[in-house]
Order: C-alpha cells, then sequence, then structure tokens
C-alpha cells in the first residue's frame, strides 16, 4: 500500500503567494476562483473555537470542475477541504489549502421520485429547500438538524447529522441510498451496499480486521458519530460502502451527488411539552418515552428556555412531537411529569421549536452575563444512562469552576451544550484542555460518543484512543490511506489529528477592554462588550457561525436577518461574514490593512443597518453598530472628509439642512445634477419637504389639557410627513392625552450614526439632551393665549402651560427608528451622561403610549384587511405586540409583510444599492402587497417604507395614526 505524503500547512498573505495555482484553477474550471483577501478572510473559520487560513476559494459548478481543482491541488501539492454551510462545530470545514465551496453553484435538486421516496440532490443544496420542495408530495428528508434552514446536505452527509427526529427517521447515514464521489486522485465513484465504490484495497483492508470491527465499536449507541463507520462494512451489515462514508468529515472524497430516502410526513403533528422538577428527571424519563413512537424527544431546561410563556411547569421539558391525538394522549398518560401541555395549533409548535432552534446560539450567552463557547459540544451516551451522566457532567463542571447549559435529544442520548470556558488565556486554554480530557473519560465511562451529531473535527479527533482505543484508531488511519493516499483531503481532521488546543480562533485578539472599541470607549453595540470598551474584533468574535444570517427567503426562516444576504446570496453580505472580516481585521494577518480595509469597507456597504442581527441572531451580533464604529474610523483622519461618499454628509446630515433650507429643498433638487452632487442615485425622486412643518402647526393651536406625555418632532415626521403628526396628535387628545412638543429643536442623531459620523451624532445627541433635561428644557403644551413663542421654520418654539418637570413625561415617538435610536443608541454612544439612560427609558412607541396610557381608551373600529411592513427596527428594539393588539382592537385583520423594505434610509438613495434595495423588497413587502386586494390598506409606520411603497408601487402607506385619525372623523368623534 502507497503511504500518504505529508503536506505542508498552505498559508500566505496574499494571492501572489500562490499565483501559479490560482492561475492553473481559473484555466482548468469554469467555476469561480477567488484568492482574494476577503475571500480567504471569509472561510478562515466556521462554527467552531477554531481557525485556519486558507490559500484561496473555488466554487466549482459541476462534478467536472469538481475533479479538475482536485487535479489541479494535487500537482500543487495542496490539501482541499469541502465546504457548505459552514455551520460545522468541530472545524472540520476549515482549511490552509483551497476551499471547495459547493454552495454557490451545486445546490440544486436533480430529481425527485415520490414513488420510490427518493431524490436526487446537490451538495449544497440547503436542507430546507428540498423539504419545501418534497412537502407538497407529503414527504420529508427525515434528519432535521436546528440549523436546516442553511445547512446544506453535503455538510450533513460529511458529518453524519442528525437532529429532533432522529428517535424517528434516524441519522443521514441511514436516510442516504447512494453516492457519487470524486477522491482527491480524480477517481469517481458511485458508493453503496454490497461493496459498491469501494476503493481498490478497502475491503481486503477490512476483511482482514472484521473481529476488531465487530467488538471494537460500543452497542446500544443510537447517536454514534465519531470516527468512520467501518462497522457497516461487516458481511451482516451488507458491505455498505456509503454507510461507511458518512460521517466522514470530507477526508476521504468529495460528493458531488446523492441519492436520498424520504420519509412520509406525520399526518396530524401534535407538540407534547413535558414538564419536570429538573434537568435529571427529564433525562431519566426520556428512555421510557420511545415505546410510545414519539417523534421527537427535546430535552431543555430553564437555564436555556428563560421566561417563555406556553410552557407547562416545571424546571425542564420534554419536547415531544407525535402523530395524531391519540399519540398525544398515550404519551401524556404514560409520562411521569409534573405537568404536561398538547401544543395542536402549527403557530403554536412553531414558536416553542424556535427556542430549540436558536439554542445553539442562545447558549453561547450565560444567565447573567459572559459568553459561552463550543469544545464539548455534542457527546451521547446511551438513552438509559443519560440521567447518571448529566448528573456527573455538572459535578464536573464544578468542579473546573465551569458553567454550561445541557439541552439536546434526550431521547437519543445526545446533549449539546456551550461552557463558558476562557479561550483568550493560556491558562485558560490549558484548563480547556483538561477539562476535554477528563469529559471524554467520562462519556467512555457512560458507554458513550464523544460525538453524537457534529463529527469529530479538531475538537474531539485527538481524543479519540479513549473512546475506540489505538488499534481502531490505527486502522482509521489505515482506511484514510487506501481512499486518500497523499494525504490531501482535510488533513488533520478524523486521523492523524491536529491539538485540540492549538488554532484557536481567539488568538491574537485583546484579552480585555484596548481602547480600540466603539468611539474609544463610548459604545454603540449591545451594551455588553462595545459599551465597555471592547475592541471590535473581540465584539465580533462573539459570532460563533450558526449562520441564522444565511438564511435565503421567507419560507426558509421568519424575522429581519440578513437582507442582503437574502438578496445576494454572498457571504460576504451575511452578518457572520462581515464579522468574520472584521475579526481578520483585527488579527492583521490576512486583511492587513486594518481601519483602511477596503475588503471590509466594501462587505459593509450593502449592510442596510437593519438592526436585524441585534434580535435575530442568536448571540445579538449588533452588525450595524459595527458598521457606525467602521466607518467612522475608515474616514478619520487627515483627508478623511474627502473620501466619504457625498451622501454622508448630505442625506447624513439631512435634519441640519431641513431646518437650514426647509422646503427650500424642494428647487435646490429639481436642479440639473442635483443627484450628483448630492452623491444620490438618480433613479429615485427625492422626497419632497412638505409646505409646514409639523411643528409650526402644532405652535398655532389651541389645547387647554395638561400635558400627559411630550411627542417627539422627529426630522421626517416633521419635514416631509406632517400630516402623521397631525394625525398622532388627533389621537392621542381624543384619548384624553394632552400633547406637548420639546421646547427647542430635538435629533435622535439616527442619520449621523447610520452614516458613520459618531462625533456628530454625540454632539446631536448632547444637544438634545440639554434641550430636554437642560436649563431650556421645561416642556411644556401648547396653551390658549395664543402665545408660542416659535422662531419659524427651523422647528425651534416655546410653548406655555401646566408646570412640571420634563422627565416626569413619557416621549412618543412616531418614527420608529427614531425611537430605536433614543432607546438603544443614544445610551450606548453616551453611556457616561445619565441623562441618555433616563431619556432612553421615557421612550414610547404610538402604540404603546395608548395601551399604557389610556388602556381604556377604545380606537375607531375599521374593520377591514390590512398588510404593509413592519419597520426593520420595529422589530429588532422595539417590539411589536403592543401594535399587534392596536390592529386587532382597530378590527384591522391581516399581517404585516417581515423582513425589509429595502430601502432603509440614506441605503435605497446611494448609488449602486437600487438593485439590492429592489431585491429586498421583492423578499417579502412587494409579493404581499401584490397579494393584497385593492380595498386593503397598507400601513407602514415607517417613513422608509412608505417611501419604498411609494417608489416601487402604485399603493399608498399610511401610518397607524393616519388610519386611526380618519376613522374617528367617520365615526363624527
Amino acid at each position: 500500500m502507497r503511504r500518504r505524503t505529508r503536506h505542508p500547512c498552505v498559508v500566505g498573505t496574499h494571492e501572489g503567494t500562490h499565483a501559479g495555482l490560482a492561475a492553473d484553477l481559473r484555466s482548468a474550471l469554469a467555476g469561480d476562483v477567488d484568492f482574494t483577501p476577503a475571500a480567504r478572510a471569509l472561510t478562515t473559520m466556521d462554527a467552531s473555537n477554531y481557525r485556519r487560513v486558507p490559500a484561496g476559494t473555488v466554487a466549482p459548478r459541476d462534478a467536472d470542475d469538481v475533479a479538475a481543482a482536485l487535479e489541479v491541488c494535487r500537482n500543487h501539492g495542496v490539501p482541499v477541504v469541502p465546504r457548505g454551510a459552514g455551520t460545522s462545530i468541530g472545524g472540520q470545514a476549515t482549511g490552509t489549502g483551497v476551499v471547495l465551496d459547493l454552495t454557490r453553484h451545486l445546490d440544486g435538486i436533480v430529481s425527485v421520485d415520490p414513488e420510490a421516496r427518493t431524490a436526487v440532490v446537490r451538495p449544497g443544496l440547503v436542507l430546507g429547500r428540498l423539504r419545501e420542495a418534497v412537502r407538497p408530495y407529503g414527504l420529508t428528508f427525515g434528519p432535521d438538524p436546528s440549523t436546516h434552514s442553511r445547512c446544506t446536505l453535503g455538510g450533513m452527509i460529511g458529518n453524519n447529522a442528525c437532529g429532533a427526529h432522529s428517535v424517528a427517521w434516524g441519522t443521514t447515514a441511514d436516510n442516504v441510498h447512494s453516492l457519487e464521489v470524486v477522491t482527491y486522485r480524480g477517481e469517481r465513484l458511485t458508493l453503496g451496499r454490497d461493496g459498491q465504490g469501494a476503493p481498490a484495497g478497502l475491503l481486503d483492508l477490512v476483511g482482514r480486521r472484521l473481529g476488531l470491527l465487530r467488538t471494537g465499536y460500543p452497542a446500544g449507541l443510537p447517536r454514534r458519530i465519531s470516527g468512520y463507520a467501518l462497522d457497516a462494512l461487516l458481511p451482516e451489515k451488507g458491505v455498505d460502502v456509503v454507510r461507511s462514508f458518512v460521517g466522514s468529515e470530507g477526508t476521504l472524497g468529495v460528493v458531488t451527488e446523492a441519492t436520498v430516502r424520504l420519509v412520509p410526513l406525520p399526518a396530524q403533528p401534535i407538540l407534547v411539552v413535558l414538564g419536570y422538577a429538573d434537568e435529571t428527571a427529564a433525562a431519566d424519563a426520556a428512555a421510557g418515552l420511545l415505546a410510545y413512537g414519539p417523534l421527537t424527544v427535546e430535552g431543555m431546561a430553564a437555564d436555556l428556555v428563560g421566561a417563555v410563556g406556553g410552557l407547562p411547569r416545571g424546571g425542564a421539558w420534554l419536547f415531544c412531537e407525535v402523530d395524531g391525538a391519540g399519540a398525544a394522549d398515550r404519551l401524556v398518560r404514560a409520562a411521569d411529569a409534573v405537568d404536561a401541555a398538547v401544543v395542536r395549533d402549527p403557530a403554536g409548535q412553531r414558536a416553542l421549536w424556535r427556542i430549540r432552534e436558536d439554542a445553539a446560539g442562545t447558549a453561547t450567552r450565560m444567565p447573567g452575563g459572559g459568553d459561552a463557547w463550543p469544545g464539548w459540544e455534542d457527546c451521547a451516551v446511551p438513552p438509559a444512562r443519560l440521567g447518571a451522566y448529566l448528573r456527573d457532567f455538572r459535578a464536573l463542571l464544578a468542579d473546573f469552576g465551569l458553567r454550561g447549559v445541557p439541552y439536546g435529544h434526550f431521547g437519543d442520548g445526545c446533549v449539546h451544550v456551550r461552557i463558558d470556558f476562557d479561550l483568550w488565556t493560556g491558562k485558560g486554554v490549558r484548563d480547556f484542555r483538561r477539562f476535554s480530557e477528563a469529559v471524554a473519560d467520562l462519556v467512555v465511562a457512560h458507554g458513550g460518543s464523544l460525538s453524537g451529531e457534529h463529527g469529530d473535527g479538531k475538537a474531539r479527533a485527538e481524543l479519540l484512543p479513549r473512546m475506540y482505543g489505538e488499534e481502531l484508531v490505527a486502522l482509521f488511519g489505515q482506511v484514510k490511506d487506501v481512499w486518500d493516499p497523499d494525504g490531501g483531503l482535510n488533513p488533520g481532521m478524523l486521523v492523524r489529528p491536529e491539538p485540540l488546543d492549538s488554532g484557536l480562533r481567539f488568538a491574537g485578539l485583546p484579552v480585555v477592554g484596548s481602547g480600540e472599541g466603539l468611539g474609544s470607549g463610548e459604545g454603540l453595540g449591545s451594551g455588553e462588550g462595545l459599551g465597555s470598551g471592547e475592541g471590535l474584533g473581540r465584539a465580533a468574535a462573539r459570532c460563533v457561525g450558526v449562520a441564522k444570517c444565511r438564511v435565503a427567503g421567507p419560507s426558509q426562516g421568519e424575522g429581519v436577518m440578513c437582507p442582503s444576504f437574502r438578496a445576494t446570496g454572498e457571504e460576504k453580505h451575511s452578518t457572520r461574514g462581515r464579522a468574520r472580516l472584521l475579526h481578520e481585521m483585527a488579527l492583521g494577518e490576512v486583511i492587513t490593512d486594518g481601519w483602511r480595509s477596503e475588503e471590509v469597507r466594501e462587505a459593509l456597504d450593502l449592510c442596510l443597518s437593519c438592526k436585524g442581527c441585534r434580535s435575530d441572531c442568536p448571540v445579538g451580533v449588533d452588525m450595524a453598530a459595527y458598521k457606525a464604529e467602521f466607518l467612522d474610523r475608515h474616514y478619520a483622519g487627515a483627508g478623511g472628509w474627502w473620501r466619504r461618499p457625498r451622501s454622508h454628509w448630505t442625506m447624513g446630515g439631512l435634519p441640519r439642512w431641513l431646518d437650514v433650507f426647509g422646503r427650500g429643498l424642494n428647487t435646490l433638487t429639481r436642479l440639473p445634477y442635483a443627484a450628483g452632487l448630492a452623491g444620490v442615485t438618480p433613479e429615485r425622486p427625492l422626497p419632497r419637504v412638505a409646505e409646514r412643518t409639523f411643528t409650526s402647526w402644532f405652535a398655532e393651536r389651541a389645547s387647554s389639557r395638561p400635558a400627559a406625555l411630550v411627542l417627539w418632532p422627529d426630522t421626517f415626521t416633521d419635514h416631509l410627513a406632517p400630516q402623521v403628526g397631525r394625525a398622532a396628535v388627533r389621537v392621542l387628545e381624543e384619548a384624553k392625552l394632552g400633547v406637548a412638543l420639546p421646547e427647542g429643536r430635538v435629533c435622535c442623531g439616527l442619520t449621523y450614526v447610520s452614516t458613520g459620523r459618531l462625533g456628530a451624532a454625540r454632539r446631536v445627541m448632547r444637544r438634545t439632551l440639554d434641550v430636554m433635561e437642560g436649563e431650556t428644557g421645561e416642556t411644556r403644551e401648547t396653551g390658549t393665549t395664543g402665545e408660542t413663542g416659535t422662531t419659524g421654520e427651523t422647528g425651534e418654539r416655546r410653548g406655555v402651560g401646566e408646570a412640571g418637570e420634563a422627565g416626569d413625561l413619557p416621549v412618543v415617538v412616531l418614527e420608529p427608528s427614531c425611537a430605536a435610536t433614543l432607546r438603544t443608541d443614544l445610551p450606548e454612544l453616551l453611556p457616561d451622561d445619565p441623562r441618555a439612560a433616563r431619556l432612553a427609558a421615557r421612550i414610547r412607541t404610538f402604540a404603546e403610549a395608548l395601551e399604557t396610557l389610556a388602556p381604556d381608551w377604545a380606537p375607531p373600529r375599521l374593520d377591514r384587511e390590512v398588510t404593509g411592513q413592519t419597520h426593520c427596527h420595529q422589530h429588532a428594539v422595539l417590539g411589536g405586540a403592543p401594535d399587534r393588539r392596536l390592529r386587532e382592537r382597530a378590527g384591522l385583520v391581516g399581517e404585516l409583510a417581515g423582513g425589509c423594505c429595502g430601502l432603509a434610509g440614506n441605503f435605497g438613495f446611494e448609488p449602486g444599492h437600487e438593485e439590492v434595495s429592489r431585491a429586498c423588497a421583492e423578499d417579502q413587502l412587494l409579493p404581499a402587497l401584490r397579494a393584497a386586494d385593492a380595498g386593503t390598506e397598507i400601513l407602514a409606520d415607517g417613513f422608509s417604507c412608505r417611501t419604498q411603497i411609494t417608489h416601487l408601487t402604485d399603493r399608498r402607506a399610511r401610518h397607524m395614526a393616519e388610519l386611526l385619525a380618519e376613522g374617528l372623523e367617520g365615526e363624527g368623534r
């Protein structure tokens, strides 16, 4: 047998290091070859703790391209790692040679055979797309990891992924019929049973070790994922080559096509949630439920779930899906549970399952604060041993002074957990190794597998001898050499592993605050890191890579994140991709020009600052904040003002320009070349400035009612949509709420933040705080004497009325983006100014104000259909529950579109953004409008959303205040 040839690590800082390799790949392939710093930076990490720098990336178009890429890499002595969505937790989707991106072109469904219950798919196909395509036939693909909306079939085959339904339908290996693969030497094989597709020498090798294969694997483990499944090659198991290949983590061959088995969907899926006193009680009960045929038995405890409604009493829960009411009744009767809930409503089931699906990210934030990381993520023990194992595991955590939140597939004995390892310091890394070794011994003592779902990768491969013994692990190496004599496929994974504490992605980042944080200590991010002065690279490192931001299309996921990825499908336009680029910028190895990086600027250019990631990302990465910080520093220093796009000065300074020029801007914007001079696209008409501001109208009206609230005259309402402000006053006063305005010009600073002018934003915010709380900040309502003190169209005004402290009154903000800025960005940018936190606490949306300040007021009954757009910032920061309740009370039936409208303030007006802006609108908003009847009301509280609807459709959208005011007139109130 020919021995493998070891390759040196292939690491270069620019394409010139591998110019010949890149040129040969471009000549040989029809697909994409990218050796730029950005492409390399985007693939240095997956969802693990590890980082490896590749030479470049290749996106093959077909199997011929895969074979050609492997041939070129073999000739150059460069290793190859195939990569799907990059959600692997063991580190096996990173590599030092060429990364094969199988998601860009090899992502289709070749065919579906409903009668045979099979589908032929390409490796880059997202699982959710396959499930969506076969659902009309009443079928699905059984394995369903929580990442089903973005994980790929190829990645699932590589890791032998499982998911919640494995108690019914097994692992990926149980659901693959055949595979088309290409070896590193270019041999094309079709893998199946009865030895089909076995490379020369494989069956002879295992035939000499049948005894070891029969005795070397632990029994009673439905989730034995670790190592190679060589026992599938036993005669009594059908010499199943395809099954032995699944779970090989890209170390044996590259999958180019797969024929997978499909299973029938349950006819009447019902979710039974069983409450238990604690986690171990739930674990002890799980195995006993399997006799009743559940489709899932998922476990999680209160420290993961938190305060979530709809759960029965208890400190831990089992989520058991069954098929049919009879099965649900039998399961509830058989379960020795503290309490139970039977959820039949599909929406209610989805809401509860979302808790479980987000756990891979939410578990990275410890209760009470602090980060937790993978590293001992998914071991499995025999289900009957799970309770005992968890008790011992909790004790081991305590011995090491660590915290973790276990959850997972209790019916299969598989536990997921993120642990608060200190991976930033030498001592912490040494403790990480010691714990990994100790817990490996604990798992083996309970008869378990080091991996129960995600594969071994770098995290566990070094520990495999503890589970299998040296002899069987040596056989793994011999099998690897038969498949891959040159050692070119994903070296360092599974066999001849790299140390588990090497190549950690945290190395090189600051351990504590470096003074290089957002605004040099005046934070704008989550308030937990950036606000503390941590570096932007360290903040970006919070991204654990679970890639929820890579969801493409509304059918695959709810929420807003990430509109630019949904529009382009490119990793660099996902939240994760941008976080990786910032991480690499901080390290300085691949991206070497720091804050001046054009790679980072280009990726952030298509970030709409929608803040969707702030709420939708399981770990709360806030890319809008990171973008603002980057832009602020990117254009800092000598000449920075000149390098800035003009739109940063025009659209970014819109509040100032409107105050100075007022409706005179209408004349200026009609001048020739106005768009070019302003740095905005000529494809969009600029909004018209109203003939009269809202504040001037308010100053001249009479009201004798004492003020119950301060109405915030945001720039958009004041100058561009004063009818919204007038309608709001009408409604609020009808609800017997006296309205006052601030006694001076106020601005939240939103446009300055979104364009990365943080110094200007702080100055604007401080002036606003002076007005709201300072010597001129006594807020008063307009009186009956006509004395207004208005200074004109600048918006400064003075009212007369009841005395009182401004700080005692809620501040109602009609524009969602301004409300979000005041509630979050203001205190994060000015953390040392207590006035900022006080004002933030006073902010209310229009619906919140009506609900809390006038709970007994009955809105007019509008009784009509409604559709439209929920503002991104409303979704991400403010929440929409009061708005939904207000619509229901007013008789407005229907749901507003999710996603992002695509205009996003200045974004949609900037050159080069028009196509993406429209694509974002096409994701959810425009289809919803096209589906609406002509008489359906179009509702959009955000000015940007209403503007986008006006630009792209013939429909007119209105603020909720306008609909209610119109309803009051119609009722004669």
